[in-house]
């Protein structure tokens, strides 16, 4: 029987976001405890919040918009591959030691669906290293997946690894939690908001194994 993995991150009020990036806050509009007839919530966040989605407008101003990256990308077979928790910079050769096979779907899971427990925003999560995104980048994936805010180094400054991706149409998903998920091939379900021309969207992500 097949199983699910919910690996998306909760959108709350005051969660910990990528520093600089715009905070949570969810507070009710309407309230029916104070006489409404329903609860309504205005919502406040970035388009990068909790598990997301960067299209290629997220650093190229004429790059493809969130809404209008094709569906077939984003549904399908997926690999998830593990990497030991001393490894903080996945590079090519961290790549090619994984059985990639012809998967054009790569999720990542590293020490850091551990930190994402923290309340804490941690600058020394595990990344892929620009030479890793060239190589995933040569072998036509098309998504890649990380289980942190970011798939880029800490204030790399170049922004390579994002760059590298992007400008070729790879979707980058960021924030998914792996902790559960074992490693191997999966079907992946990862959705978007619609939200039209944006940098990217806050998305529900779900595998089935």
């Amino acid at each position: 029987m097949a199983r699910f993995y919910d690996v998306s991150l909760p959108v709350r009020s005051g969660g910990f976001v990528y520093p600089g990036n715009p905070t949570v806050s969810i507070v009710p509009q309407q309230s029916i405890a104070k006489g409404a007839g329903a609860n309504v919530s205005t919502i406040t966040f970035g388009s990068h919040t909790a598990t997301h989605v960067d299209a290629a407008k997220h650093f190229f101003d004429d790059g493809q918009t969130v809404d209008d990256i094709p569906v077939d990308k984003l549904i399908g077979r997926a690999l998830l591959v593990a990497f030991d928790d001393k490894l903080r910079s996945i590079g090519a050769a961290d790549l090619e030691s994984q059985n990639l096979g012809d998967h054009t779907r790569i999720l990542m899971k590293t020490r850091n669906s551990v930190l994402l427990r923290d309340a804490e925003f941690a600058p020394d999560y595990t990344f892929l290293a620009p030479d890793g995104a060239e190589y995933l980048a040569e072998r036509g994936v098309e998504l890649v997946g990380i289980d942190y805010l970011s798939i880029e180094q800490f204030h790399s400054g170049h922004h390579r690894t994002h760059r590298t991706l992007l400008e070729r149409s790879v979707v980058i998903v960021e924030g998914l939690d792996l902790s559960e998920p074992d490693p191997g091939e999966y079907e992946m379900f990862c959705l978007p908001l619609r939200l039209h021309g944006l940098d990217g969207a806050p998305a529900r992500v779900v595998l089935r194994g």
